[in-house]
């Protein structure tokens, strides 16, 4: 094979992981994996897709190479092939913040009214939850957080937020974090925090971002997130 055609080769399998990224659902797929493992019925519930149009679409990302599955039982579950897909997924993103005009257009309408505040960077979380001075809180559901949280973080699911507003100090600024730097979830905590008087921001990025950073994460169990949320 010449070289020029060894090049065609390469571009073309480039390319598979392209076409396997070109569909809004896959890439929400991949978003709820980076939270943890998960089987096929649970990831249908909590994307709204159906269990067949879900199957169609992991089997696009593991051809892909992106995902991986395991069989347990009657059930199969998906992960993530590696933390490089996230780190894919946020160059994926990085891109269209600067090339895609609706893209920002979009961040605007939706999640800039919520939330026109600087989130504070991973970092500086880091040091100011180690010198005391914030209350982190994980507004995902709770089988996301038990699969893995930053470390110190209490979960109150966005849902439960306001039955929770006792657990959070008056006096002391609070952190919201939840899927990744898109996630309506920790926009609509910080707005309702706020909207209680509370001292509030979101973090920089969410669960995943911070775990491959290498940041201090907690597990609370030990299996995969399986149809509790469904």
């Amino acid at each position: 094979m010449s070289t020029t055609n060894v090049k065609h080769a390469l571009f073309a399998q480039f390319a598979r992981v392209g076409k396997a990224l070109s569909n809004a659902n896959r890439l929400e797929l991949l978003e709820l994996l980076a939270q943890g493992e998960r089987s096929v019925d649970a990831l249908a519930s909590v994307s709204g897709l159906s269990i067949a149009n879900t199957s169609q679409h992991l089997q696009q990302l593991r051809q892909a190479g992106l995902v991986l599955s395991d069989k347990q039982g009657l059930k199969v579950f998906y992960r993530l092939s590696g933390d490089d897909v996230i780190n894919l997924l946020d160059c994926l993103r990085a891109v269209a913040e600067q090339r895609v005009a609706e893209v920002n257009q979009l961040i605007a309408t939706y999640l800039t009214v919520k939330d026109n505040l600087e989130p504070i960077a991973s970092e500086e979380l880091l040091q100011r939850v180690e010198d005391g001075l914030v209350t982190v809180i994980d507004v995902r559901p709770a089988e996301e957080y038990d699969a893995g949280h930053l470390a110190g973080a209490i979960n109150i699911p966005l849902a439960e937020l306001e039955q929770q507003f006792d657990k959070l100090e008056a006096s002391q600024e609070i952190v919201a974090y939840c899927r990744g730097p898109h996630c309506v979830l920790a926009y609509d905590a910080v707005a309702r925090l706020r909207d209680r008087g509370l001292l509030a921001r979101r973090l920089d990025g969410g669960y995943p971002e911070w775990r491959v950073a290498g940041l201090p994460i907690e597990k609370s169990v030990g299996e995969p997130i399986d149809d509790a949320l469904a």
